[in-house]
């Protein structure tokens, strides 16, 4: 199959999937030529930005940092929900210092992220 090669070929295939799109939808037969072109160009895109524009997985203070804001929690209030001074707390999202296993537990426990994101896994 061919390869986008060029960020030109790449800004082509995106305008012609915006094309596409509005002519294919959950109800279009699997045989129709534009689902069967959106679903070729969708491919030679994915593979162009998973080598030109790789999204790098978030790094656990991200997350924190994330889930702080999706359950409205100040960093004063994750010191208080952690049993820490807002300095360590501070300086764990800072990435001056890594959370101990505990504190790794109870960010787990009480943020509802998963024990291997914690971990690093």
């Amino acid at each position: 199959m061919a390869q986008i090669k060029n960020e030109a070929a790449y800004r082509a295939a995106m305008h012609r999937i915006d094309e596409l799109l509005p002519l294919v939808n959950d109800h279009t037969p699997e045989d129709d030529p534009n689902y069967l072109e959106l679903d070729m160009i969708s491919d030679l895109v994915e593979e162009y930005e998973d080598i030109h524009y790789p999204i790098s997985k978030p790094s656990l203070i991200d997350i924190i940092k994330l889930r702080l804001y999706e359950m409205g929690i100040t960093q004063s209030k994750l010191a208080e929900i952690l049993g820490l001074s807002n300095a360590r707390v501070s300086e764990i999202l800072n990435g001056k210092s890594e959370p101990s296993l505990k504190i790794g537990r109870e960010l787990s426990r009480k943020l509802n992220i998963d024990p291997a994101v914690v971990l690093g896994v």
